[in-house]
């Protein structure tokens, strides 16, 4: 996920989204636990989603709150 696809968001939609992907996250830490999975890139591809996620709905609470 790209970080202008996030920006265009809102809110409510990136906190859906936020969710969806630590919910993603969990099933697939379960599954490499279990052996069944079968590509260890999209642990790190999720990670690093979710923290542009974080990234970009704080930089939006930063900006509102200063205005």
């Amino acid at each position: 996920m790209k970080a202008k696809d996030i920006r265009e968001l809102s809110p409510e939609e990136a906190a859906k989204k936020l969710r969806d992907l630590r919910n993603d996250l969990v099933n697939l830490r379960v599954k490499k636990h279990a052996g069944q999975l079968e590509n260890p890139s999209e642990l790190r591809s999720l990670r690093h989603d979710i923290a542009r996620l974080e990234t970009i709905i704080l930089e939006k609470k930063r900006q509102s709150a200063a205005a």
